[in-house]
């Protein structure tokens, strides 16, 4: 077998403006399994810097190298490797990008779609639109293209001292359409006055306001605000699900499989919060073709109510590195219905965009 790691830099058609900074390409490690006469692929969803996590691609990939690479030479399904890798604390990214590199790969052994071979599926994926932040005028042009374009929502970037502008701006433009704010974690408890005059704007749900790995601080906010709140960054495991329905702390969690370890944990996690009421969908990382594909089949899933961060790439990159993009229709997407993820990878386009290739086993 070969355990193939892509380093690629892929440039964005505008920067991606949030409160942690502007980011003008997608650094992205693509991993490629190759056994049997078939080929996998998963991504992971680290970037350059420690920002969103701790983690980023230079650890991620030291702990794949060193630890979690040994793990992969026979091939294990995912809930086995997910239980040898417990050895090494934390780094759920790391694991992730392996764990779902396994689910493509059995997938593809059974000849069956992603979305169907992880169970119960709604046969297609609800589409939100995350819009990063910029000049009122172009947000306003933004977000009024995405309601034309038929998005099921639209959330917006906010950041502290700016949160009643963005919004109050956006809402002007459209109107009483579903819209979402996503602060990542730029306040603290002591902002929400500031959150609190949000309130008014009939926001679907404020994204993780507080700390990173704030679950307390989060259910005290949500006793004094309006507005639903939507955990994301504190979701790291079923574990954190179950203490945040005990906590009161939200009512819609955003699950992103490649920060929970992959998709096990993704399944398991969404489907306590919606035996306990909670609405569920799935976020994105900016990942190029083979990671959206991961979460379109993920955001298929029944035990996803509401739409994800799941837009087509063309938003975001001149040109992809698979040949067939999703497209979506009436703020829908279905996934493709190959083998595995289904995606074909453009292997022209993954070599031009490629700095560094290294091959693990």
């Amino acid at each position: 077998m070969e355990l193939i790691a892509h380093r690629v830099s892929l440039p964005l058609k505008t920067p991606f403006v949030t409160s942690f900074g502007a980011q003008d390409h997608r650094a992205a490690l693509v991993f490629e399994l190759i056994h049997n006469g078939i080929t996998a692929f998963s991504e992971a969803v680290t970037d350059e810097g420690p920002f969103y996590s701790y983690e980023d691609n230079n650890t991620a990939f030291h702990i794949i190298e060193a630890y979690l690479t040994e793990q992969m030479k026979d091939v294990p399904k995912p809930v086995e490797f997910l239980n040898r890798v417990k050895f090494v604390k934390g780094h759920l990214m790391a694991k992730a990008a392996l764990e779902m590199l396994l689910w493509d790969y059995h997938a593809k052994v059974e000849g069956t779609p992603l979305y169907r071979y992880i169970g119960k599926t709604n046969g297609k994926a609800q589409i939100g639109i995350s819009i990063g932040m910029a000049d009122p005028d172009e947000m306003r042009k933004q977000t009024s293209k995405a309601v034309e374009l038929g998005y099921k929502r639209i959330k917006v970037k906010i950041k502290k001292g700016k949160e009643e502008e963005i919004v109050g701006n956006v809402r002007s433009a459209i109107g009483d359409f579903p819209l979402s704010v996503d602060a990542n974690t730029d306040f603290t408890l002591e902002d929400t006055e500031a959150l609190m005059a949000l309130d008014k704007y009939g926001l679907v749900y404020m994204e993780q306001p507080l700390d990173h790995d704030d679950i307390i601080d989060h259910a005290e906010l949500a006793r004094r605000i309006r507005t639903p709140i939507c955990l994301d960054e504190s979701i790291v495991s079923r574990d954190r699900v179950r203490k945040a329905i005990e906590a009161k702390a939200c009512t819609v969690i955003n699950i992103k499989p490649g920060r929970v370890s992959g998709f096990t944990e993704s399944l398991a996690i969404a489907k306590l919060a919606r035996d306990h009421g909670l609405h569920t969908w799935v976020g994105g990382m900016l990942e190029t073709g083979v990671g959206r594909a991961f979460n379109i089949a993920l955001a298929s899933s029944a035990y996803i109510d509401s739409p994800g961060d799941t837009s087509p790439n063309e938003k975001y990159f001149e040109k992809d590195i698979v040949k067939n993009p999703f497209i979506m229709e009436d703020g829908f997407i279905t996934p493709m219905d190959g083998p595995g993820i289904g995606v074909e990878i453009d292997r022209d386009r993954l070599k031009k965009v490629t700095l560094d290739r290294v091959r693990l086993l």
